[in-house]
């Protein structure tokens, strides 16, 4: 019996083997800041990765860049399907060779799900952190995800009652978000260089997108012309493309790789649908959250997603903190008026606020999302070792 809690506690201690799969920029964020509290309670720890340059840095061995492997829509998938294929068959082969004590796997469940499905039958134990966000399409994955999971940490409070309601009970560790926006006021040096009465665009980060939205956001400031509006230009769209659209409006200007500090700056802020959303209501800013896809695309989407707001914040706090405007709603007359309303209505203004901090409170979860997931993941391990 000693022999045993004895080499339990040699294998603890000695540096445990973890793999981690993530795609997209933000999951390679997630997953270095994951990677860094990791290391701080297994210091002898061995990480290989599927991410990019930043889990690099904070210490994983990089097996492919999730650039390499970002396929965005049906069309494309299907042309890429070989080369998918054999990138699975590559990842499980590496994982097979690593041998590694745990398996995690960061969002990304077109590829990711594939991987647990095969990993489980071959005893990995499979930790997944960031779910897919099956509470609003494809909720035939949780059934997946119930049988393959060892261990599921989530990063929106009402996960865990949606996944209890689906016979699995699930960990909420908090948001990463607020340890990021937490981690730029703390090393932000002076203020904003812009002028005072600044309102911030967030127009989306894909061109079409971007074409769809910005138009209108950009007719609006012409009813305020007392303010600056400035929009966060998303990376890897050229200059022209910008410049083409904002020059007719001269109280515009734009910043790129900057959004985090506009936003610190801004009075207001008018963001589509999406994470910008929550990154402004964590930085304090009052906004109106914009949405607008094609015709057919909407349709779609009305048919396949099944929740009450489209915007995290409001889906968090489960009522509408923030004016969402969506497809047809979305005018100059209406964007103009909502807009008025969160730069002068003083009651408007301070329930949003309000609001805001008990969502920050609800993310926070009395600590930092990274550091308490890790934190689980070592126990979880350790208990399985037992």
């Amino acid at each position: 019996m000693l022999a045993k809690y004895f080499n339990q506690a040699i294998y603890i201690c000695s540096g445990m083997k973890y793999y981690i799969i993530a795609g997209e920029a933000s999951g390679d964020l997630h997953g270095s800041n994951l990677i860094r509290e990791i290391r701080k309670l297994d210091p002898g720890a061995k990480i290989r990765c599927w991410g990019g340059d930043m889990m690099q840095e904070a210490g994983a061995e990089l097996v492919m860049h999730y650039k390499e492997r970002a396929f965005m829509g049906f069309y494309e998938v299907v042309k890429n399907l070989p080369k998918i294929l054999r990138n699975l068959k590559f990842c499980k082969k590496d994982i097979m060779e690593f041998a590694p004590d745990a398996l995690i796997l960061i969002d990304y469940p077109g590829f990711n799900l594939r991987i647990a499905e095969w990993a489980k039958p071959q005893g990995f134990k499979i930790i997944y952190y960031i779910s897919p966000q099956v509470w609003a399409w494809k909720e035939n994955r949780v059934k997946i995800i119930r049988n393959c999971v060892d261990k599921m940490l989530v990063i929106l409070p009402f996960e865990k009652e949606f996944y209890r309601k689906h016979g699995m009970e699930v960990e909420y560790v908090g948001h990463p978000l607020v340890e990021e926006v937490e981690k730029h006021r703390r090393a932000a040096q002076g203020p904003f260089t812009l002028d005072s009465h600044v309102i911030a665009l967030l127009p989306g980060s894909r061109e079409q997108e971007i074409l769809k939205k910005l138009p209108v956001m950009l007719e609006a400031t012409r009813i305020f012309p007392q303010y600056e509006f400035v929009v966060a230009k998303a990376p890897g769209l050229d200059e022209h493309f910008y410049n083409e659209l904002l020059s007719p409006y001269p109280n515009v200007k734009a910043v790129q790789g900057k959004t985090y500090d506009l936003l610190m700056k801004a009075k207001a802020a008018l963001v589509t649908s999406g994470t910008a959303t929550l990154e402004t209501a964590l930085f304090g800013v009052p906004e109106v959250v914009c949405y607008k896809g094609s015709t057919i695309s909407y349709a779609i989407a009305k048919r396949l997603v099944k929740i009450k707001y489209i915007c995290l914040v409001n889906l968090i706090m489960d009522r509408e903190v923030v004016k969402e405007l969506i497809q047809d709603d979305l005018t100059v007359s209406k964007l103009g008026f909502e807009l008025q309303q969160i730069l002068s209505n003083t009651q408007k203004i301070a329930q949003v606020k309000k609001d805001y901090l008990e969502l920050h409170e609800l993310l926070s979860k009395g600590g930092h999302a990274s550091a308490n997931a890790a934190s689980s993941i070592l126990d979880f391990l350790k208990t399985s070792a037992a």
